[in-house]
């Protein structure tokens, strides 16, 4: 297969969440593999080491404020993305959050918040790109972030199973919905990746032993087990792959474990 069909020179991603983590990792195999980004963040300042990195790789990167849960947010990042770079190709749908509570624990403003950032965010950041870029140009590569959970659900970790449950619900729908116009709609899903929002857990040595007699590759996902599949969503070599949910979890949906330490 050609490397060409990996090859995102002159293409332009917003990668949403990317003052660290995993959106910060995708971010940067989608400027390795030749892309220029707008990355958002709540506090953009929070993003200027970023852009110089970026830079430094030879793309260009232009941070912007984001708060998913203010469709006045949305809109004005959307906007001033578009306006910027005069288009937008790609979509990386990564910002999130998560509320570690017993189901009967949950208050009525956890689970909106959750719900808000991860499910309603995502789709309006969609929609408000495909509007002003995707649509008009007939191009379009979305990938919005699930999670195993997608697949699965685990006990202490309710709301935030219902939102990535939902992510994979509505990427089958926009691909559907937004085929006609040349945009493909994927779900990426990370399996078990250590972040800020499970670092509790893998403080546990017993629980992180746990988790790896569950996964057939035996150990935790790593960042850089991403970057494939992120680049390949997002390039010409998954052209005719749309409304598909693509699991980077180790095998770990082959069985199940429990999502909080005993």
């Amino acid at each position: 297969m050609s490397e060409s069909l990996f090859d995102l020179t002159g293409k332009v991603a917003l990668v949403t969440g990317a003052s660290r983590g995993l959106g910060q990792y995708m971010a940067r195999a989608l400027a390795r593999a030749g892309a220029d980004l707008a990355l958002t963040s709540r506090h953009p300042a929070s993003l200027d080491a970023f852009r110089r990195e970026i830079e430094a790789l030879g793309r260009r990167a232009l941070p912007l404020a984001l708060d998913v849960r203010s469709y006045d947010s949305i809109q004005q990042m959307a906007g001033a993305a578009v306006a910027h770079y005069g288009r937008l190709d790609i979509l990386v749908n990564n910002a999130g959050c998560n509320v570690r509570k017993a189901a009967v624990d949950v208050a009525w403003d956890e689970w909106n918040l959750v719900l808000d950032t991860n499910l309603r965010g995502s789709f309006f950041v969609a929609q408000q790109v495909a509007k002003l870029s995707m649509i008009p140009r007939r191009y379009g590569r979305i990938v919005n972030i699930g999670s195993v959970t997608s697949v699965f659900g685990y006990a202490g970790i309710t709301p935030y199973c219902a939102s990535r449950g939902g992510v994979k619900q509505m990427t089958m729908s926009l691909a559907d919905d937004w085929g006609v116009h040349g945009i493909t709609v994927n779900c990426l899903a990370p399996g078990w990746f250590r972040t800020a929002q499970n670092e509790m857990l893998y403080e546990n040595p017993e629980w992180v032993q746990y988790l790896c007699d569950r996964i057939p590759l035996k150990r935790p996902g790593a960042p850089a087990d991403l970057d494939g599949a992120v680049v390949f969503l997002a390039s010409e070599s998954s052209a005719y792959v749309t409304g598909q949910t693509l699991l980077v979890d180790g095998g770990i949906s082959t069985g199940s474990l429990r999502a909080t330490v005993k």
